[in-house]
């Protein structure tokens, strides 16, 4: 496999004594509430997570009724 040259490329600032160097990674800056949107045929439900971030989940119609259902037999 051929390595491309970033310095070429027009990347130098990439280049750091031969190692490209990762970008810093931006704090989050909130995750925001449940949310659950239909997006073409499937229903889409993300998920705050207590350490940071959201669980992203596709479900079809009979998946949402069927967590619907279990998740109500737990609350009650």
């Amino acid at each position: 496999m051929v390595q491309p040259d970033l310095r070429r490329a027009g990347l130098p600032q990439l280049m750091g004594r031969g190692v490209c160097r990762m970008a810093a990674m931006k704090p989050r800056t909130g995750d925001g509430p449940l949310e659950v949107t239909k997006e073409g045929r499937g229903i889409v439900m993300r998920v705050p997570l207590e350490g940071g971030g959201r669980l992203v989940v596709e479900l079809n119609a009979e998946e949402a009724g069927a967590l619907g259902d279990a998740l109500k037999n737990v609350v009650g």
